[in-house]
């Protein structure tokens, strides 16, 4: 707000210089000219009616000649008046309206309307650097559950499309820098609300900054990015980043799953991805050679993850003289339908199109379907406005960099549990155990979204069941899953995992005895999780649910349950 008031006191110091003298020339000639009263007695306007006079007659209000009818010298001196205190205030206005117009006072308007937002923030939010395809898509995520959120990015059209997304809920938005420490911190970084900050701009260098300053300045605070160097990657981890999502690593486990445990890669993918591919989609030929086309930084973290589930690979890579190491490999992009022949294409089960550029993706897995209809095709997508040409591809998987870093996070956001639970199940689980659990998955939510949420017991998430443990009651698994508008009734949902002191338990069963700090994974209908929490908060609720009466909490209900 100062810098805002020096700035209007700056630009506007001569107009208003210009406007004080014109007007006490005029009061001073108003005040030294002499008039008549309608004696015909000469006198002289004092200070306080002169001052009115050139106050109404400036702003060519026009009242009329006060307190008597002016001579000819006095009406001399208003004409002139006027035409100074008209000129002066014609100035000064459009002096004003240039200043409104200038977009860096405007910058400084928003940043302070912006900063006073944010200040009134009285809900749990998350500041999220970058509104690119990543940002959008966790924004409208967490506004969907009713999270506050306050967005940073450098690009104003981004600031402008999250104006037009009519979001549920108001989310303070800022053009800006999120690299500086001074905008992060208008941003609500150390706000006693602010949660967790996401650095998911474009720009690992920005990613970095943002990550640094975090830590620095609340040592406390959730902290997550984004990263497309190894480099980057080990330094985020250097310093405690909660959370760095490689995208190109992500997918590569992804799709390695699928290649040679399909039920384990829908179990991932229903778990992270919103809109999860179909039972039906399962597919059951992945066995076999695999062909990738480039070997960039995609490549290699694909033939990697590949390499390490034992499927025999073939890549396919411009510059072959880098791949020496690599037992099969041919030269070219893969565009041509001699390289893919060499590379084996009419009897390998998948490629991957790899490049950096669209154009050559789209015509390698346009050309291998031409070669060999039944193959399956993962096509890399490196730019967002090519996204209406790459679904009607017909690709079996579309890798979308922007979209596969959000359901890492928002899997991670909605419970850190979601990553143990996937490295449990791929450590310990087989995929004739994912088979079965897919299938119950299925049962449950059917077509519709699969949620996952996680409970601590504690005083924090789950007061009513710390209430009823200090009043000596046994509680299961069980009571979480029962409707609390009919506890005859069971929510769509089930447990995926439990800890306990750090032991895991997968699958446990709903008769299972509850301790206090127990951590529960559960997967199902995201309105179960909604009735859940009614349970958990509401002491009334959980008896209920127990026993199947209506309780109430008051002293007085208590005394007479005891007597």
């Amino acid at each position: 707000m100062n810098n805002i008031l020096y700035l209007l006191l700056r630009r506007l110091r001569t107009p208003l210089i210009i406007l004080i003298v014109v007007y006490s020339i005029s009061v001073l000639g108003f005040v030294l000219i002499p008039g008549e009263d309608d004696q015909g007695n000469v006198y002289h306007m004092d200070f306080f009616h002169a001052f009115y006079f050139v106050s109404f007659m400036g702003s060519t209000i026009g009242f009329g000649e006060i307190p008597y009818a002016f001579t000819p010298a006095q009406r001399m001196w208003a004409m002139l008046s006027i035409y100074a205190t008209v000129i002066a205030w014609l100035y000064g206005i459009g002096t004003s309206l240039a200043l409104l117009q200038e977009p860096m006072f405007g910058r400084m308007l928003r940043r302070r309307s912006f900063k006073a937002s944010v200040k009134r923030l009285n809900e749990p939010f998350y500041l999220v650097c970058g509104y690119g395809v990543t940002g959008s898509v966790i924004v409208r995520q967490l506004v969907r559950r009713d999270v506050r959120v306050v967005v940073l990015d450098h690009k104003s059209d981004r600031i402008d499309g999250l104006e037009m997304d009519e979001l549920s809920l108001p989310v303070p938005a800022l053009c800006a820098d999120a690299a500086l420490p001074d905008v992060l911190d208008d941003a609500g970084l150390q706000h006693p609300n602010c949660i967790g900050v996401m650095a998911l701009t474009d720009m690992d260098q920005t990613n970095l900054s943002i990550a640094i300053a975090s830590k620095l300045l609340c040592p406390d605070r959730m902290v997550i990015s984004r990263t497309e160097s190894d480099t980057t990657t080990a330094n985020l981890n250097s310093f405690g980043t909660d959370l760095v999502v490689d995208p190109f690593k992500t997918y590569a486990q992804y799709l390695s799953l699928a290649a040679h445990a399909p039920y384990m890669h829908l179990v991932y993918d229903w778990i992270h991805n919103p809109f999860h591919r179909p039972l039906s989609s399962v597919y059951q030929t992945t066995k076999g050679r695999w062909i990738i086309c480039g070997h960039g930084r995609f490549g290699r973290a694909l033939y990697k993850a590949f390499d390490e589930s034992d499927v025999d690979l073939t890549v396919v890579d411009l510059d072959g003289s880098k791949n020496k190491d690599l037992p099969h490999q041919v030269t070219g992009v893969g565009t041509e339908a001699v390289t893919l022949s060499e590379a084996g294409v009419m009897d390998a089960v998948g490629i991957v199109a790899g490049t950096p550029n669209d154009a050559d993706n789209l015509s390698i897995i346009m050309t291998a379907r031409e070669m060999n209809p039944k193959i399956l095709t993962v096509v890399r997508q490196n730019i967002h406005a090519n996204k209406l040409v790459y679904h009607n591809s017909r690709a079996d998987f579309i890798m979308e960099p922007g979209r596969i870093i959000a359901n890492r996070i928002l899997a991670h956001v909605k419970s850190p549990l979601v990553p143990v639970f996937i490295e449990e199940m791929l450590k310990k689980h087989n995929d004739v155990w994912a088979h079965t659990l897919i299938n119950r998955m299925s049962s449950v939510v059917g077509e519709n979204e699969l949620d996952s949420w996680a409970f601590t017991i504690n005083e924090e998430e789950t007061p009513a069941l710390m209430e009823a443990f200090e009043q000596g009651e046994e509680l299961k698994l069980s009571l979480f899953f029962k409707n609390p508008h009919n506890r005859n009734r069971n929510l769509h949902a089930f447990p995926l995992m439990l800890r306990r002191e750090g032991n895991i338990d997968m699958l446990p069963g709903e008769l299972d005895q509850l301790q206090p700090g127990d951590e529960i994974l559960i997967c199902g209908l995201n309105k179960a999780n909604r009735r859940m929490q009614w349970t958990a908060n509401n002491y009334n609720v959980l008896q209920y649910i127990l026993t199947g009466n209506d309780a109430s909490n008051s002293l007085l209900s208590r005394l007479l349950q005891k007597t």
